[in-house]
């Protein structure tokens, strides 16, 4: 298990798009993905539980993550946390 502070650096914090694209990124990944914010433990590829977080810029999450492929799926989603914009094409 994995378990990483990333601090959040998109400009809007976790809106519908950024939120969509971090469902789909962690969708990818077999291991288990969850974000927690203050009292909130969310999984990272449920789009109506990542919704409901209501993160903005500036705040510190905790990336908890969990699986065979731990190690990729956390790096992959601390770079895409730590970017300050979300591209309009999902690479």
């Amino acid at each position: 298990m994995i378990s990483k502070a990333v601090t959040l650096k998109f400009k809007n914090g976790l809106e519908a798009r950024p939120t969509a694209l971090l469902v789909q990124l962690a969708s990818k990944f077999d291991s288990q993905i969850f974000i927690k914010l203050m009292d909130k433990k969310i999984n990272a590829k449920s789009i109506m539980g990542m919704m409901s977080l209501g993160s903005i810029k500036g705040e510190q999450l905790e990336l908890i993550v969990d699986g065979e492929d731990e190690e990729d799926a956390s790096a992959a989603l601390c770079e895409f946390l730590s970017k300050e914009e979300v591209s309009l094409v999902n690479n």
